[in-house]
């Protein structure tokens, strides 16, 4: 089942509640009780090798530090 974080207004916690992917938006109270709440975004992480190897494409975790701009 899907965790999504989520944030209090009021005491500043954050915390996770699993529900499906169905129930998403729906609104969440905090552990202590209130509920002025806000949905986080989350990020994902994504880890393997690149499908582009052998074509010339930089095979590296991508993104700009990964080497495609050259900011090392």
């Amino acid at each position: 089942m899907p965790r999504y974080e989520f944030r209090c207004r009021e005491c500043a916690q954050t915390f996770e509640v699993s529900r499906p992917m169905k129930a998403s938006g729906e609104p969440a109270p905090c552990p202590e009780g209130h509920a002025d709440t806000v949905k986080l975004l989350s990020t994902v992480a994504v880890g393997g090798r690149s499908s582009a190897v052998g074509s010339g494409a930089p095979a590296g975790g991508g993104g700009c530090c990964g080497g495609a701009c050259g900011c090392r």
